[in-house]
């Protein structure tokens, strides 16, 4: 049987996508891909420059792509609030895939304008806020994306210490347990779609390992000089390339056969690389007692009333 790639992926016209993260990478690629597709894609983004940019290169493509950016600071959370409202505007409330793509990896202790450490405030409160904030906007069949990372099999989750505020802070441990947040909230989001009767799909999606710009950026913040360039060129070597990274994420925005509640990734090497398909969590993805406790936190940190409730 031939491996899924971005070929396999039915024309999308008529559909509205909004990838978060769309300048760079995973999201620019996914977004790019689903344009070409068909699909009016919304690209958020941080900086403006950047977003100009990467918006150029996904409406240069062939077909003349529909593309329109919107701005959004995940870890401000005033900020996912605007956004939220603008792509309801935008949309007329009829959104048919949302991809929680964004994200930040091995920063150096750092705090949000809302008082939150930055990789659990960007990679699951920002999107967790955003996702219950548009709702109202999913039609029936919609789909809730969320990229996780082979990294949730990690050191676990704290949900009474989500910002490291009583633990010892290393920058390997607040990404891995965001990842793992990511997984436990769309299980728990699935959940609770199906327990109100609500059509929608909620799954996730890794990409094992792929050279982008986030894991350029980890390397920088951590090292300097020849060393860098040293272990850029060793991630060079035991990655793949976005194209390929991207596809377990497309293939949970629009193969037929996806069932919400699946997670999906490469397939082959111990799930570093290869065609996307069907994978398997940690144990700890899967718990509903940490996922309930970690919805009710989630909604007394931003704010937001969850939807689904």
């Amino acid at each position: 049987m031939t491996p899924w790639s971005a070929a396999d992926i039915p024309d999308q016209t008529g559909r509205t996508v909004l990838v978060t993260g769309a300048t760079s990478g995973l999201g620019l690629w996914t977004a790019t891909v689903l344009a070409r597709r068909g699909a009016t894609v919304l690209m958020t983004c941080r900086d403006p420059i950047r977003g100009r940019a990467a918006l150029d290169r996904v409406r240069s493509g062939p077909g003349g792509a529909d593309a329109t950016l919107v701005h959004l600071d995940l870890a401000d959370l005033s900020s996912v609030r605007r956004t939220a409202g603008e792509v309801r505007a935008i949309t007329g409330n009829r959104l048919h895939v949302l991809v929680n793509n964004a994200g930040v990896m091995g920063c150096p202790p750092r705090r949000t304008v809302d008082g939150f450490e930055l990789q659990i405030a960007t990679n699951h409160l920002g999107h967790a806020a955003l996702t219950w904030l548009l709702a109202p906007a999913l039609v029936p069949g919609a789909r809730v994306v969320a990229v996780s990372s082979l990294a949730h099999r990690g050191g676990g989750l704290d949900v009474d210490d989500l910002n490291f505020e009583r633990r010892r802070y290393n920058p390997v441990t607040p990404y891995s347990a965001s990842k793992l947040a990511n997984l436990l909230f769309t299980f728990e989001l699935d959940r609770r779609a199906r327990a109100v009767g609500r059509n929608l799909l909620a799954v996730a999606a890794h990409p094992g390992l792929t050279n982008t710009e986030l894991m350029t950026k980890t390397v920088w913040m951590h090292s300097a000089g020849p060393f860098t360039r040293a272990v850029r060129w060793g991630i060079t070597l035991v990655t793949q390339g976005v194209a390929q990274g991207a596809l377990p994420q497309l293939y949970a925005a629009t193969a037929p056969d996806v069932r919400s509640g699946e997670y999906f990734g490469p397939t082959s090497a111990w799930e570093t690389r290869g065609a996307p398909g069907r994978v398997a969590t940690s144990p700890a993805a899967r718990d509903e007692h940490t996922a309930q406790l970690l919805w009710e936190r989630t909604a007394e940190l931003t704010g937001v009333t969850p939807d689904p409730a």
